[in-house]
């Protein structure tokens, strides 16, 4: 199982177990973290997964392609896709920020 913590705008973590052959963003939904919805289910459309990557991780996700790159214009350092970022056990102890503004 792989690690991965979600820092919360309340200034909470939470820690997850997450299994192979999934992405964050699924992780995150079926485990109710607040502020991750993603409403286009992974398809890469609505940018309702966004997480801001802490930086001793960021390098070591494949990088963004075209069309995440274009629904992370104007998004503060380090954002991705939580959709986009697959779960593998290199990944143990990848720590993201659930950012704000996301928050209903």
């Amino acid at each position: 199982m792989t690690k991965v913590t979600f820092q919360l705008h309340d200034g909470t973590t939470r820690t997850i177990e997450a299994g192979p052959d999934t992405n964050l963003m699924r992780v995150a939904v079926e485990n109710d973290v607040p502020g991750i919805n993603g409403e286009c289910n992974g398809c890469t459309t609505c940018a309702t997964c966004k997480v801001q990557v802490a930086e001793s991780w960021y390098a070591r996700l494949p990088e963004a392609d075209e069309i995440e790159d274009s629904l992370l214009e104007d998004t503060a350092p380090r954002t991705r896709l939580s959709c986009q970022i697959a779960i593998t056990p290199d990944l143990d102890g990848l720590t993201v920020a659930v950012p704000i503004s996301q928050y209903a």
